[in-house]
């Protein structure tokens, strides 16, 4: 299948830059939308999140959804809802997350999955996927100080939902 794809990298110094980040983004979110978060424990996916929920106007403290599995934010501003999933130990993907029971529609909301690879990606025909990494220290060197937060964070929008998108506004 054939997918539109647009992407940019960006340089994260800390976890309130992070936050910031998420912010931003949400001003490019709508309802419907899929966000796919990779990066390993400790990245900052869930600091993203809160700085998405803080951009949406949303409901309640967005905290790391992983004994619960999701976690459904309501609007206070009369936007989409942010449902934030934690996928991890969901082994069956789709099928698993439709006996999850959400008690919002998914098209009027925000889904951001942590750990949703080759799990969730269905629930949408465009998808926008954020990659976290942390920053390395050229030639084998320790990282410095500064540098010990910083985050490379690759966003990825697939499908014509994102063509066109303007990333510069982040």
């Amino acid at each position: 299948m054939g997918y539109t794809t647009t992407a940019t990298t960006i340089t994260v110094s800390d976890p309130a830059a992070m936050q910031d980040l998420g912010r931003g983004l949400a001003g490019l979110l709508r309802p419907g939308d899929l966000v796919l978060l990779h990066g390993e424990l400790g990245a900052g996916k869930t600091t993203l999140t809160r700085g998405l929920g803080e951009g949406l106007g949303v409901r309640g403290a967005v905290t790391s959804p992983t004994f619960v599995i999701a976690r459904v934010h309501p609007s206070l501003s009369g936007g989409p809802a942010l449902v934030h999933v934690d996928a991890y130990r969901l082994g069956g993907g789709l099928d698993q997350m439709e006996d999850l029971d959400l008690d919002v529609a998914l098209s009027d909301s925000v889904v951001v999955v942590e750990w949703g690879e080759g799990k969730v990606e269905e629930l949408a025909d465009s998808r926008l996927e954020v990659r976290i990494a942390r920053a390395l220290g050229g030639d084998e060197r320790p990282l410095e100080a500064d540098e010990a937060d910083q985050r490379q964070v690759t966003l990825t929008g697939l499908g014509d939902r994102w063509a066109g998108v303007d990333w510069s506004q982040l």
